[in-house]
């Protein structure tokens, strides 16, 4: 199991174009994703579930990945935070 915490710098937090590309990103892999920001949990593979979160600017969320593929996915999933979110 890998973890790693991000805090959202975009002004508008997760919202719908940053999100579908996140659910794309985390397709590719076959381990389980999850981001949890502290009073919800949601599936990083399923778009409503991260919109129902409503991560907003300042939070911190944190990615749980298990797999196997695990490390791939946690490396390719915090870059695209970086760049992204």
């Amino acid at each position: 199991m890998k973890e790693f915490e991000y805090t959202i710098t975009d002004e508008l937090g997760i919202h719908a174009r940053p999100a579908g590309l996140l659910v794309k990103k985390a397709a590719e892999f076959a381990s389980t994703v999850s981001v949890d920001n502290g009073t919800k949990k949601g599936d990083a593979k399923k778009i409503m579930s991260l919109m129902m979160m409503a991560v907003k600017q300042g939070q911190t969320v944190k990615f749980t990945i298990e797999g196997p593929d695990e490390d791939a996915a946690a490396q390719a999933l915090e870059a695209f935070m970086k760049e992204n979110l």
